[in-house]
């Protein structure tokens, strides 16, 4: 059977606006009701699931036997595709992230709303008038016990094709009237998801490039040129080894692929400690830890978790990988760091600068002539307990006075 093929019943584009007429009085107040809370409380709520869980209930309290619904909306996210929402009357909401590797054009083209997107309006079939083969979800919905499904699409200004569903339970499937409240109500749930997805997504973007907390400051109006915010903190800078000659003999995709596998050793230990990436730097990166209060030294021990936790997992890779082997150098510091916003006219980066931050970079500088995996200034072991070994005290360029470096 085609995939454009009935039994489904689909409005046209455009047709939504006739519903709210064609409802009766009882009707027309319960989804008026629902459209007000959905323009209010709905559109000012920070996070998907109390829009989603909140739009469910006010459709179950209206009498509408909604017993699942679906919303999936597509992402600007490193690793995520898409969103996905399921709630269900007995069980409440469950929400899941669909990674790229899961999406394909061969599963979208399968479900409901691959048609609806088609067709640029809602549709609706009952199980029992629709052959398995219709749609991949068919089968599970019938076994589930469902009688009838409303899908419709939402197509954001920005050309991504979202979509959110409802299915019920009872014996006759959704009412007319049940119908034309859902359709009436498409148009407000598509406009306040949009508004919610555009924040989201300007959140998600500046997140991946600038890091969480310069996010934060920005969307807080921290854009004006030459304002800094100090931070003291330990700051650790990682480098690999060789990666000049070793990029000149690989395709760019190869090159990518390369620095991919070695952040992805650096780079999880550092969150996992509680650091922040804030720059990448071709083949190396400059993360901070956070002093917490008078507490030093847990921001320090932290930074010394994460470089070893990243030294045990380049470790790992070259022992899966002996032909395509990873070194790095990791030089650790404490002290101030300052965000500023750095640029002219209208184009500004929110960079790292600071005597601190330019101790460290000499130390990992430092650390390509030592050929050591990982030192650490003395402004740093003061703040751990234990001894560590004196590798020797240098003087490093443009810093005034000489550093002792440690291993640990």
């Amino acid at each position: 059977m085609s995939a454009d093929t009935p039994p489904v019943s689909a409005m046209q584009p455009g047709a939504t606006g006739v519903s709210w007429l064609e409802m009766d009085e009882a009707m027309l107040s319960r989804g008026l009701a629902i459209r007000d809370w959905l323009l209010t409380d709905g559109r000012n709520a920070s996070d998907l699931k109390l829009i989603v869980a909140g739009l469910c209930e006010r459709l179950a309290e209206a009498d509408i036997p909604v017993d699942r619904a679906m919303l999936v909306l597509q992402t600007l996210h490193a690793e995520q595709a898409a969103m996905a929402m399921e709630w269900k009357r007995a069980e409440g909401l469950e929400a899941e992230a669909i990674a790229y590797s899961d999406f394909s054009e061969k599963v979208y083209e399968e479900i409901p709303f691959a048609a609806a997107h088609r067709a640029r309006a809602a549709i609706s079939f009952r199980m029992d008038e629709t052959p398995n083969e219709r749609f991949g979800i068919v089968p599970d919905l019938r076994a589930q016990g469902y009688t009838h499904y409303f899908c419709a699409p939402l197509l954001f200004a920005n050309g991504h094709k979202n979509g959110v569903s409802f299915a019920t339970r009872a014996p006759g499937g959704f009412s007319d009237g049940d119908i034309n409240l859902l359709h009436a109500l498409t148009p407000t749930i598509e406009a306040v998801l949009e508004i919610y997805a555009g924040y989201e997504a300007v959140h998600q973007l500046l997140r991946t490039y600038i890091g969480d907390e310069p996010h934060r400051l920005v969307l807080d109006g921290d854009v004006r040129r030459g304002h800094v915010t100090r931070i003291r903190s330990a700051i650790l800078f990682a480098d690999m080894r060789d990666y000049t000659q070793r990029s000149s003999s690989l395709t760019p995709e190869q090159t990518v692929d390369l620095l991919n596998a070695y952040f992805d050793c650096i780079v999880p230990p550092i969150e996992a400690e509680g650091g922040e990436v804030l720059k990448y730097l071709g083949d190396g990166l400059l993360a901070i830890f956070r002093d917490r209060g008078d507490d030093a030294g847990s921001a320090a021990q932290a930074a010394l978790d994460a470089a070893r936790a990243a030294l045990a997992r380049l470790e790992a890779w070259n022992a899966s990988h002996p032909d395509q082997t990873i070194a790095t150098g990791i030089a650790l510091h404490h002290g101030e760091a300052a965000y500023g916003n750095v640029g002219s006219g209208a184009r500004l980066d929110f960079t790292v600068i600071g005597r601190d931050v330019n101790v460290a970079s000499r130390l990992a500088g430092l650390n390509k002539a030592l050929g050591e995996p990982l030192i650490m200034s003395a402004a740093l072991t003061e703040q751990l307990w234990g001894m560590f070994e004196l590798v020797g005290t240098f003087a490093l360029k443009g810093i005034p006075d000489e550093i002792k470096v440690y291993r640990p």
